[in-house]
């Protein structure tokens, strides 16, 4: 019995997506998605900047502002800070077309972030974060995992995650 359930611990721990290993690459184009302005998308790029990753189901979008208006009023150097919301479309009954609209003004209305299209939850596969959810990961400049979290990060936990980005700056 003992064995079993430290098999599927073991099992379990492989799936996640943890701190310390370097972000699986997510790579985006054509009927996959890709950047609001159609190009394709490689997580391979997200280097020599530490990057804060939404991976946002559209009806969840709201659920991280709270930490995304704290990274805001940080102002970071975008020279050294950058932040990417991918957009998990599979996830949510709205229409394609309501959702491209929308992430276009995202775009326009916030140019220093990456706004992505993922059209067959590529990202909950290939990052093995969840579905259906609000997951926020955090990367160094080498593009290794510093923070991952599934759902609304909590506000008590803020101080340290900007004081991580901070260090890694």
């Amino acid at each position: 019995m003992k064995i079993l359930a430290l098999l599927s611990l073991l099992f379990l721990s492989l799936q996640a997506l943890q701190t310390g290993q370097n972000l699986p690459t997510l790579s985006l184009e054509k009927d996959e998605g890709g950047s609001v302005d159609g190009h394709p998308f490689s997580s391979e790029t997200l280097t020599d900047k530490v990057h804060v990753i939404f991976y946002v189901d559209p009806d969840e979008k709201d659920l991280n502002n709270p930490f995304s208006d704290a990274l805001k009023a940080e102002d970071f150097d975008r020279s050294r800070f950058a932040s990417v919301a991918v957009i998990n479309m599979d996830a949510t009954w709205l229409p394609n077309i309501a959702l491209d609209s929308a992430l276009e003004e995202k775009q326009e209305q916030f140019p220093d972030t990456l706004y992505v299209k993922d059209l067959h939850k590529k990202g909950v596969e290939v990052w093995r974060v969840a579905d259906d959810n609000s997951d926020v990961i955090i990367t160094d400049k080498a593009g290794k995992v510093l923070y991952v979290y599934e759902g609304k990060v909590p506000k008590k936990d803020f101080g340290m995650l900007i004081q991580l980005i901070k260090e890694n700056l």
